[in-house]
């Protein structure tokens, strides 16, 4: 393939997938701008609860994330029996982690007293946990198949689906939260709910989709049987990848207890700055898919050149997209964090005057977030993932923290050092993985006799 035949392959992958990440991203964004309109505290309680649910579905994700490249390689090969196979023990071990879940979501009440929360909040979290935990499993069983079909180049049906699971959520919320159309008014509970039917919705319509328009891979036919050999296979590439994804949302969470620390308004513009980077993040961890799978395919089909020339294509993509980033964020500062502050808030000016200094210090995050991102999509292309989990925990741990903390109270420099030691840890983090990636890329080319370079 040509570099523009890869282009166009890439972008027909990744533009949808980029799409499906906004869309996901939204309905986070409206359960908090509806619980925000209903009650502060319910919106304080559902953000914690929140956090605890995304942690744990964020590492059992890993194993979602684990399916893509080896459907991705199985389908390059023509196995359809693999296919199913990896899916459907990624359906297994999905289910086995949400209910292993289930406990924490129960009891999570006594969880947060002990971890030094206000009894009020821990009980609003509480209730709302005990009824959005279950929608753990249906998440993950989402997040596989999601993986499953966008292995399959099948990327528009996860799109459609993600933009109709915007839908309910805000139609279900607005009905349960506030009490609408004759529905109860449940407020947080209502969110609960909400998720619990967004989730359950998602993932019937993907069940659906996959009995009637690709009966060839028959993923729930006889779906009780255990298949030892896939169920390993699986996990051993999904739990690293698990581990990686809760180091990085750890190190995130890190960030914004010590912005805490510096106070309310250094908080509020925090999370301003991090909504805005979040959904420019969504554009990357797009590319980040695409290049799992494109390299994925390569690697099935023995094709190293097309490998290189995938990586290379995505990479330059992500980077066009960063470009573009750092002139808003450094551009138009003020009208990104205005979008977010009522006019009318007297504290609008000091934490948009905090939010400049912060989007500053991430137009270079975001070079080097898409890079460690890219570089992490990259290696599970090629289905390496324990090293780069070492790396990540390295780099967001013992790098990323430590800085953060350095820059931003030691040497005086605030939010912004704090953003610039994100960006260290991020940085490392992307400089290993890119050179990992590089090194087996060149040395599976170099095994296929080709040493004239790309």
């Amino acid at each position: 393939m040509t570099y523009v035949q890869h282009v166009r392959a890439t972008l027909a992958l990744g533009l949808p997938l980029i799409g499906s990440h906004v869309a996901q991203f939204a309905i986070t964004l409206t359960d908090a701008v509806m619980l925000g309109w209903y009650d502060v505290t319910a919106l304080a309680a559902q953000v914690l609860g929140g956090t605890l649910f995304f942690v744990l579905f964020i590492m059992g994700s890993g194993f979602a994330f684990g399916v893509m490249p080896m459907v991705a390689t199985a389908a390059a090969a023509g196995d359809d029996q693999q296919v199913r196979r990896i899916t459907r023990m990624g359906l297994w071990v999905s289910i086995g982690f949400g209910l292993m879940s289930l406990p924490l979501f129960l009891f999570s009440d006594p969880i947060l007293r002990a971890a030094g929360q206000p009894p009020a909040i821990s009980s609003l979290a509480g209730d709302y946990l005990r009824i959005a935990g279950l929608a753990m499993v249906p998440a993950l069983l989402v997040m596989v198949l999601k993986s499953h079909f966008s292995a399959l180049e099948r990327t528009r049906i996860v799109l459609w689906v993600t933009l109709a699971a915007v839908g309910v959520n805000i139609v279900v919320n607005y009905a349960l939260i506030f009490g609408h159309w004759g529905a109860p008014e449940l407020g947080i509970r209502g969110a609960a709910f909400a998720s619990l039917a967004v989730q359950t919705a998602s993932i019937a319509g993907l069940v659906i989709y996959a009995i009637l328009v690709t009966p060839e891979h028959a993923l729930f036919t006889r779906f009780w049987r255990r298949d030892a050999e896939a169920l390993a296979e699986v996990f051993r590439l999904g739990w690293p990848i698990g581990l990686t994804n809760l180091a990085e949302v750890g190190l995130f969470a890190a960030a914004s207890v010590m912005m805490g620390w510096l106070g309310t308004l250094s908080l509020a513009a925090h999370g301003i700055a991090l909504q805005i980077s979040s959904i420019a993040f969504m554009v990357h961890l797009g590319f980040s898919n695409a290049a799992t799978i494109r390299v994925g395919r390569a690697r099935g089909k023995d094709d190293a050149d097309g490998l290189i020339r995938g990586a290379q294509v995505v990479i330059g993509l992500s980077m066009a997209a960063v470009l573009v980033t750092v002139i808003l964020f450094l551009g138009v500062p003020e009208l990104l964090l205005g979008l977010f502050i009522d006019p009318a808030d007297p504290d609008r000016p000091q934490v948009i005057a905090i939010g400049i200094g912060l989007l500053a210090a991430a137009a270079l995050f975001q070079v080097v977030d898409a890079a460690q991102v890219v570089a992490l999509g990259l290696l599970r292309g090629v289905q390496d993932a324990r090293v780069p989990m070492l790396m990540a925990g390295v780099s967001y741990w013992l790098v990323g923290v430590p800085v953060a903390y350095v820059l931003g109270f030691p040497l005086g420099m605030g939010g912004a050092g704090i953003w610039l030691g994100l960006a260290a840890g991020l940085a490392l983090a992307g400089c290993l993985m890119m050179t990992r990636f590089w090194r087996m890329a060149w040395r599976q080319r170099r095994k296929e006799g080709q040493s004239e370079p790309v």
